[in-house]
């Protein structure tokens, strides 16, 4: 074989990976095992070897940044002959698809997609003309139902049978068909459409469905554990003909339940397609061995499992520092210890190292701390770029230049800055185009016609000049210099500085980034267009615009840090009640426990030399100190992995002093047996009174349910909910702090 060079590194089951070319292939990546190498050198091998055409491969990633360091690899692999397969996201393939074909459907080829706001503004709108009650039913509790029907392909008219009989889903059923038609009534989807739609193309017109399945005759997905039930469905349609289906996942990295991914689709692979290829990679190219053995033995502990076991040729290493902190501050200051000593030791960079925490929440103390010490650091989660005022106001001038029927992005920027255009104003000139089949500067040119907007046309009038300018200047500068012309001729700068002068110049610096943005696409896309970066734009991740190379530590929940990796590693708060949290330890659901302990997995899987697990004896939750036990997966850990350390804070009261110090002898998984464990809430008094089936209940993590039974346990009440977003739950009402909801 003339080019056998370009396999020789690769190992041997990474070799039968990429040979392993026809039928269906599940390949079971474990973390750090190469996943990205064998899918570039697959798709490499199909093209170069097999002699495929590229323009029969479809991959699929989960980010835009995986997408595109895929697409790099390979065509540094194989050149131009990869240009022309379909290498992308989900959601970019299908946007692609329906661009093409969305005249079926009901929509022009111009259509907008709404991000999170936009989906809130118009179900606000809904709740307004339905005289609902926004507290009682938020935006965001109606939008997270309808995201999970769409999720799960149930349409408005199959969730109208499902909705019988609860209140709460009863009234979601009439807001989704309304949300659906003003989707449509503004040409625009929102994310879960752009699957489901294309799905719905799929099933609906055969003839295109079968044009597909011909184009795309090699399928490739990756992080197969995380998709949905409409992404499952996208890919069984695809790969119905030819059944050259290769996905890549890990389903011990399964961590996103709460986002619709659903563990069975990559458990069910093989009786899905009962003729598949299982290829196991479980040699590890980041961690110690010492690492991966804590890791195997954590998550030996699942039962819905595919068995594996990470194995290296690296070292053994060091072993895993655990760390007990009397509290949260004495663990904050503990790991900016570690810190310091590693940068000024210079064994160590900041960015080398990660602090990881289960919440959000547990932040604070570890960034006080970090403050205090000068240790630099970049925190995941603040507000998204895309999302902050000015960024967003920019795009919505652009989204409306690009699309005068997206009547969200108008009813945010009429009167920005202002022009005197009131709310009410702008939601009578928007029934107006709706009801005349107008787009926004149509509708204004012919406000003088209408009773309502006839005062209001004077104002109105030469903001409609304004985008008709707009919109031919578009046609002839490059984005690089239209971006700034619309700032300077509606004033934006000189407004954010009237409005905000403190944060004028933080806001002014975003804005030159927006610009810097629009340049790197206009330098990498074939064909720039305003609607092209747009799309671009809609479909960026938040994790994708994390500023990599700065030297600070990195900061983040454990979610965030799937994908990523660090030499040194710590884990903070692991105490059950922390990690696992209260609600998976309390909910009666194995499952909960199982997608928390391989959270735990892909924690400890993140660290490439040295991991760090520390908790706090005590931790103050609500205002309240409460005694904490060390989590249990922790105490799943081999004690031959683990290193101890206990610190020696002493914690000064009225009374005498108390002082926690290590017992040699008495190892910390062994430590507090027997002793029940503080839950990591206030004690609500009395919500447990009252309760009857068909009452809607709102619970602090779950979001609002519908109770189904009621019994008496002690001095609290069982009670069975079946909330929206999880399903089914068996809680008791004072300790969980259910709390009726009063119509």
């Amino acid at each position: 074989m003339g080019t056998d060079n370009k396999y020789a590194a690769l190992n041997e089951m990474q070799r039968r990976a990429v040979f392993q070319t026809e039928g269906p292939v599940l390949i079971l990546a474990g973390a750090g095992s190469g996943k990205t190498r064998v899918l570039t050198h697959r798709m490499a091998y199909l093209i170069e070897e097999i002699m495929v055409p590229s323009y029969h491969i479809l991959a699929i990633t989960f980010t835009n940044k995986a997408a595109k360091e895929m697409k790099e690899r390979v065509e540094k692999l194989i050149g131009d002959p990869a240009r022309e397969a379909w290498i992308s996201t989900f959601h970019s393939a299908c946007i692609r698809i329906l661009r093409r074909h969305c005249s079926l459907l009901g929509y022009t080829d111009g259509f907008t997609i709404y991000d999170p706001e936009d989906q809130k503004n118009v179900i606000r709108r809904l709740l307004r003309e339905m005289n609902i009650n926004e507290k009682m039913f938020t935006p965001r509790s109606v939008l997270g139902a309808i995201s999970h029907a769409k999720d799960e392909l149930v349409t408005p008219s199959r969730y109208d049978e499902i909705a019988k009989g609860d209140l709460f889903k009863e009234k979601v059923a009439v807001l989704y068909h309304r949300y659906q038609k003003a989707l449509l009534e503004n040409q625009a989807m929102d994310f879960d459409d752009i699957i489901a739609k294309t799905v719905a193309l799929f099933e609906q017109n055969p003839e295109i469905l079968e044009y597909y399945q011909e184009k795309f005759r090699y399928i490739m997905v990756d992080e197969y554990q995380d998709t949905n039930t409409a992404q499952y469905r996208l890919i069984r349609l695809l790969a119905n003909k030819y059944e050259n289906l290769c996905v890549v996942g890990d389903d011990d990295q399964s961590i996103y339940r709460f986002r619709g991914a659903n563990i069975r689709n990559i458990l069910d692979f093989e009786k899905d397609y009962q003729d598949a290829c299982v290829i196991r990679l479980e040699e590890n190219y980041r961690s110690t061995q010492t690492i991966l053995d804590a890791a195997n033995a954590v998550i030996a502990h699942n039962v819905g499992r595919k068995s594996k076991t990470l194995w290296t040729q690296n070292e053994t290493g060091d072993p895993i520092r655990v760390y007990e902190a009397y509290n949260e501050e004495e663990e904050a200051n503990y790991v900016a210890e570690q810190i310091i000593q590693k940068v000024s030791g210079k064994t160590r960079r900041y960015i080398d190292m990660a602090i990881l925490f289960r919440t959000n929440a547990q932040s604070r103390a570890l960034e006080e701390r970090m403050i205090m010490a000068n240790i630099p650091y970049r925190l995941y989660g603040g507000t998204p770029f895309y999302q902050r005022m000015e960024i967003k106001d920019i795009l919505c001038y652009l989204r409306l230049i690009a699309n005068d029927k997206d009547y969200v992005a108008a009813e945010r920027i009429l009167n920005v800055p202002k022009r005197g255009i009131g709310t009410v104003t702008v939601e009578k000139l928007r029934s107006f185009a709706v009801e005349q089949s107008y787009g926004i500067t149509e509708a204004i040119e012919q406000s003088v016609l209408s009773e309502e907007l006839r005062r209001a046309s004077k104002k109105l009038s030469p903001v409609g000049e304004l985008f008709t300018a707009f919109r031919g200047q578009a046609q002839d500068v490059s984005l690089t210099e239209f971006i700034p012309l619309i700032m300077e001729k509606v004033g934006y700068k000189d407004y954010l500085r009237e409005e905000d002068p403190e944060r004028y110049e933080d806001r002014i610096q975003n804005l030159d980034e927006f610009v810097n943005r629009a340049a790197e696409y206009e330098e990498t896309a074939p064909e720039p267009s305003l609607g092209g970066f747009l799309e671009e734009l809609a479909l960026v991740a938040a994790i994708d615009s994390f500023e990599e190379g700065a030297d600070a530590v990195s900061m983040m929940t454990l979610h965030s840090a799937k994908g990523l990796e660090f030499p040194v590693v710590f884990m903070t708060g692991m105490e059950d009640g922390i990690f696992p949290g209260y609600m998976s330890l309390t909910s009666g659901d194995e499952e909960d426990i199982e997608e928390e302990r391989r959270l735990c997995y892909v924690g400890i899987t993140r660290a490439q030399k040295e991991l760090y697990m520390t908790y706090a004896k005590i931790r103050r939750v609500h205002g309240l100190e409460q005694i904490s036990k060390v989590s249990q997966f922790m105490r799943e850990i081999p004690m031959d992995l683990l290193e101890e350390e206990v610190g020696k804070m002493e914690q000064k009261e009225e009374g005498p002093v108390r002082k926690f110090v290590k017992t040699p002898e008495v190892h910390f998984q062994n430590r507090y047996v027997g002793k029940n464990v503080a839950p990591p809430v206030s004690q609500p008094g009395g919500p447990g009174e009252g309760f009857a089936p068909g009452d809607l209940v709102t619970h602090r993590k779950f979001g609002l349910g519908t109770v189904k039974e009621v019994q008496s346990v002690n001095a609290d009440y069982q009670v069975k909910v079946n909330f929206v977003k999880v399903g089914e739950k068996t809680l008791f009402a004072k300790l969980a702090g259910i709390k009726k909801v009063e119509e």
